[in-house]
């Protein structure tokens, strides 16, 4: 590993490239401290402290605390996020845009600047909302037209500007860019959830109680971490066969090969779906200043995670239940709109190729589809596992942190895929790669 690393600084293309990253995740986290002009910062402080609802929390750890500091990178990378979900889902239903995704690297290039317009649109609209909503409120110092617009162009900029710099990392830095951000958001709140949950049960214990809370926490914390590697790392491979084919004046024989199925095939999908839906009420009404009661309270209790381990209300674990169907939901949904087994059989049989023991065309795309369904419910009970745990802990210990299993497992797949891409650059100029040792 040691070497392996010493070898990467060697090549001086990498090393360019990793102090570009590094730059530009520098830059980042001075705009997540400045502050949006005209803001009063102790007032949205106080708002964010009083909320109780997981998205924020969720939200929060997304912008690297940007948004509760409200800097002007408060909306971060979250409306391209939104952006780029949307453009999927639209690619499945708007014939144009699925030509365009097929047209090779001229779509992606269009595919791309609709995604930034949305992007932009998407800011905003968030920037209004909030700009409007929470300045009524007492958000911004001297509500009135000059300071709203401030306020809204800050914001936009701020989103816009974070999306350049992640295309910019993707090309002339390591890694995807979007998702080196995302991380990097999410890294930097760590020190801020080990400090309180150090606080909350280590510090002023005694020595065996503070021991022995500390290594349940490590040991939660490494359980999780391998589950995550092995949930993310995990494939199903399915044989394929290419029959004998002619090349000149000789017979070349048939090669094998597999179609790898992904376990975990939506990724972090279905749960950003899941949670920002049944989160949707309450920021609705946090940002109208409105306050709910009766039947209307239990139902956002309902949808609140960290209500779902109140064993004293057996109610709320509806919640858990409705959110683990969402998950199993959108997993078989975001799976059925990138991966079309018809297309996947078609596409063998103009290539010659055939699973053994499965006749080509239809009957292969009805075994790849009877596969990827067993896998996708794998995946997501999987899913659910890392996800669940921390949650668990968080209701019934009351840890107020805001790393959790959607966090983790951003946080284990970004670092996998910027290790491989740095790997196989290494492997190119014949050093050995990190997986390698």
């Amino acid at each position: 590993m040691f070497k392996s690393l010493r070898d990467m600084f060697r090549i001086k293309d990498i090393r360019k490239k990793l102090f570009y990253t590094f730059m530009m995740l520098i830059l980042i986290r001075f705009g997540s401290q400045l502050p949006v002009p005209g803001v009063d910062r102790t007032y949205f402080s106080r708002w964010f402290s009083q909320q109780n609802n997981g998205a924020f929390s969720f939200f929060s750890a997304f912008t690297g605390g940007s948004f509760e500091r409200m800097s002007v990178f408060a909306l971060n990378i979250t409306p391209y996020i939104t952006a780029s979900i949307i453009m999927e889902l639209l690619t499945i239903a708007i014939p144009a845009l699925e030509e365009m995704h097929r047209d090779g690297e001229d779509g992606r290039k269009k595919m791309t600047r609709i995604t930034r317009v949305l992007t932009v649109g998407l800011s905003l609209f968030e920037s209004v909302a909030m700009a409007v909503g929470f300045g009524r409120s007492g958000l911004i110092r001297n509500y009135n037209f000059l300071s709203v617009i401030t306020v809204i162009f800050a914001l936009t900029a701020g989103s816009t500007f974070v999306m350049w710099i992640g295309e910019r990392i993707t090309e002339n830095g390591v890694g995807n860019g979007i998702s080196i951000v995302l991380l990097i958001n999410i890294v930097s709140r760590l020190p801020q959830d080990v400090t309180a949950l150090w606080q909350q049960f280590v510090s002023g214990k005694s020595i065996a109680k503070g021991g022995m809370a500390a290594v349940i926490i490590a040991a939660i914390i490494l359980l999780t971490v391998a589950l995550t590697v092995l949930l993310n790392d995990a494939v199903r491979k399915i044989p394929v066969q290419y029959a004998k084919k002619v090349q000149g004046r000789r017979m070349v024989a048939g090669q094998s090969s597999n179609i790898p199925l992904k376990v975990n095939t939506a990724g972090v999908i279905p749960v950003i779906f899941a949670s920002s839906l049944m989160s949707i009420p309450s920021i609705i009404l946090s940002f109208v200043g409105k306050s709910a009661s009766g039947v209307a309270a239990t139902v956002l209790g309902i949808l609140n995670q960290n209500n779902w381990f109140d064993f004293s209300h057996p109610v709320y674990m509806i919640g858990l239940a409705l959110y683990v169907v969402l998950n199993i939901f959108f997993a078989y949904f975001y799976t059925s709109i990138t991966f079309n087994p018809i297309e996947v059989a078609d596409n063998l049989k103009k290539q010659g190729g055939f699973i053994p023991g499965i006749r080509p065309g239809k009957p292969t795309s009805d075994y790849l589809n009877k596969i990827l369904n067993y896998i996708i419910f794998i995946g997501v009970v999987g899913l659910m596992i890392v996800v669940v745990i921390p949650i668990f802990f968080n209701g019934v210990f009351n840890a107020d942190v805001s790393f959790g299993g959607t966090s983790l497992i951003i946080i284990v797949g970004v670092v996998l895929e910027t290790i491989q891409q740095i790997e196989s650059q290494m492997v190119v100029r014949n050093y050995k790669g990190f997986l390698s040792e």
